[in-house]
């Protein structure tokens, strides 16, 4: 009778008012027949008090008022309906399938991002993962080649996985522009989400790769893939890798930051996406944040509300008791003329 009562709400809470009232009443009339004298009488034995019957019937005479007390509070909260009341939300995504495309050459070590341009990149695209909840993402990394880090999938701990371990060294280096945006469209081409993004970060000119930069927009276009362009690298000189020792340690010095902004800003027209520029961390975290509110997922929360009467066990209680106070009095407690 009481199962699902964990969610109770009352549709006319002001009933319950009455219930301090009731207590009240019943208060006074506890202390009116505890405060009342009646007149006694002495007997040298108790063969007198045969005619007022046992002891447990004189308990249940002067208790019987309990049972009506008990009636009448449970009629109250019956009066007030109690319900159980259940919300539940229905969570409608259209999500946005997105492939993060990160350059790894060598010239992503320059340090004018702290510590450099690289992990400055990763750092920011795992900020940006983290807020896109409802969205599948997928990495790519390119330098003289490229190839998928991470799958497009919904698993967002994986691809934070996977976005630790990108690193410089992975593959051929040079900057093959192409082949990083032709290796994220590919990864998209048999999406069926609604919208499909590339987010293509680098920090040079195409050198390397059997697929041109233009011919991959053109692909991405066809298969209706967006592409944000981002080119990493203050404005002028900064300092970067320029050889290397017997021992493998890279070598600094300052050199010009060459961009093809013209290639990255036609690729983003092309698909209909927008290039930005990043000359340190902060405009980085800037430009991710501009995207987010670009390429926001729809979401529709639809919310169910269901009430369910519960007064019915209260009354049927009420009913009880005024059952048994009377079954008391014209059963059990009934004097005989």
């Amino acid at each position: 009778m009481f199962n699902g009562w964990s969610h109770i709400v009352f549709a006319d809470k002001w009933v319950l008012y009455l219930l301090p009232v009731l207590l009240l009443l019943a208060l006074a009339w506890w202390y009116f027949l505890s405060a009342k004298n009646f007149p006694t009488i002495k007997f040298s034995d108790t063969n007198a008090f045969q005619k007022f019957g046992t002891p447990l019937k004189a308990i249940l005479k002067k208790s019987s008022w309990v049972l009506r007390f008990l009636a009448l509070a449970s009629l109250i909260v019956a009066l007030a309906r109690p319900q159980t009341s259940f919300e539940e939300e229905k969570v409608t995504t259209e999500g946005i399938d997105i492939v993060i495309a990160i350059d790894v050459s060598t010239s992503m070590l320059a340090k004018d991002f702290k510590p450099n341009r690289l992990e400055a990149a990763k750092a920011e695209a795992g900020n940006f993962i983290d807020g896109r909840a409802h969205d599948r993402m997928g990495l790519v990394v390119f330098a003289g080649e490229s190839f998928t880090q991470c799958p497009v999938t919904i698993d967002h701990n994986i691809i934070k996985n996977q976005l630790k371990e990108i690193k410089n060294g992975l593959l051929e280096d040079g900057t093959a522009i192409g082949m990083g945006l032709a290796t994220s469209v590919q990864r998209l081409k048999e999406s069926e989400a609604k919208s499909k993004v590339v987010i293509l970060m680098t920090d040079g000119v195409n050198n390397k790769g059997l697929i041109d930069p233009m011919t991959a927009s053109d692909i991405a276009m066809q298969f209706g893939v967006r592409v944000y362009t981002i080119g990493v690298g203050t404005n002028g000189k900064a300092m970067t890798p320029v050889a290397m020792t017997m021992d493998g340690q890279l070598m600094f010095d300052y050199a010009d930051v060459q961009i093809d902004e013209k290639l990255l800003k036609e690729i983003a027209q092309k698909t209909g996406g927008q290039y930005f520029r990043a000359t340190d961390n902060k405009r980085l975290k800037d430009i991710y944040a501009q995207i987010d509110k670009l390429e926001r997922t729809k979401i529709e929360v639809s919310a169910y509300e269901r009430k369910t009467e519960k007064f019915h066990a209260f009354a049927l209680i009420a009913a009880l008791l005024v059952g048994l106070d009377i079954l008391l009095r014209y059963l059990f407690l009934r004097s005989l003329p």
